[in-house]
């Protein structure tokens, strides 16, 4: 991935350029990023522009520092992430961040330390970086990426400065993968995954439209008692679930729209009008919670087959 060529980045970067050549930069950053809009290429062009050499318009992007930083090989870059298959970022990590970043700049300038996924640091972690966050060194910048800070303690996002991250609209995201990645079904996949233009990047979007055209199928048939879930369920649990379970939270979301936009306007307060509606829509919300909470759960030692049959009878009843 280039850092530069995310054109909806730009008023962000312009914003974080202002503050730097107005020395109003922050000691800390939390960049809140929509899933897939480019959080963590936000954070690297900010150090970029930070440990850039060029004497206009930093980040270059071809200086050393600049690549080094591309490369995640410059000596005042710090990046804190998950280790191997670990769920969380540990105290440990942070500590060893916090004495890295007392150390003098190799480069004479700042020091940057980004913390990716930061809503993975644990309370303690998150409390050990505290003490950073309230006595930080010169020229040093924290840079938090996060698509939950509300998973953070409230005493580290006071002392944050947030930039947000939105997905970009549908025409700017399929304009930019039509330049990376060619002519494709660019629209229907970014439908499928959220419009997150950074995961769609990864894929072949003909199969995934077509990974959930089938998917919206079998829930269709599923619903209409045409399919049995079990059979359903250990064959899902096989093929890529994470974006099956995707898939099954956009229809359901699909379903709740769709009866919204299909019931009639109506100014009666009569409880006896709108309460047949109810049940069915708080099924509807029942169940995309427990998609939710499956797909919280697949790096939890669980029966992934007799949790996705559980919710697809739910689905059929």
């Amino acid at each position: 991935m280039i850092i530069n060529d995310l054109p909806w980045l730009g008023p962000q970067k312009a914003l974080l350029a202002s503050a730097l050549a107005q020395e109003r930069l922050p000691h800390a950053l939390l960049i809140h990023e929509a899933p897939g809009a480019g959080g963590n290429v936000l954070a690297d062009w900010v150090a970029q522009l930070l440990l850039c050499t060029a004497a206009n318009k930093p980040p270059c992007g071809s200086c050393s520092p600049c690549r080094r930083v591309a490369r995640m090989q410059h000596p005042d870059l710090i990046k804190l992430q998950l280790l191997e298959e670990s769920r969380q970022i540990r105290i440990e990590q942070v500590r060893e961040l916090a004495a890295d970043l007392t150390l003098t700049s190799h480069q004479g300038g700042y020091k940057v330390a980004i913390i990716s996924p930061a809503d993975a640091l644990n309370r303690a972690a998150a409390n050990a970086l505290l003490k950073t966050l309230e006595e930080p060194t010169p020229r040093t910048l924290l840079i938090l990426v996060a698509t939950q800070p509300s998973r953070l303690p409230a005493t580290v996002l006071s002392r944050c400065q947030r930039i947000h991250v939105p997905r970009p609209a549908t025409d700017e995201a399929v304009a930019w993968l039509q330049t990376v990645r060619g002519p494709a079904e660019w629209g229907a996949a970014l439908e499928v995954l959220g419009g997150a233009p950074l995961f769609a990047a990864e894929v072949e979007p003909t199969s995934v439209v077509e990974f959930a055209r089938d998917t919206r199928r079998v829930l269709e048939e599923t619903s209409g008692g045409r399919a049995d879930p079990a059979v359903t369920a250990e064959h899902w649990w096989r093929t890529d679930l994470p974006l099956r379970l995707l898939c099954i939270e956009n229809w359901l979301t699909d379903r709740i729209r769709r009866h919204f936009a299909g019931a009639p306007f109506s100014v009666e307060m009569s409880p006896a009008v709108h309460l047949p509606q109810i049940p069915s829509i708080r099924r509807l919300f029942g169940l995309i919670d427990a998609v939710q909470e499956l797909k919280a759960s697949l790096d939890a030692p669980i029966n992934r087959s007799l949790a996705l049959e559980s919710l697809l009878r739910r689905l059929a009843a």
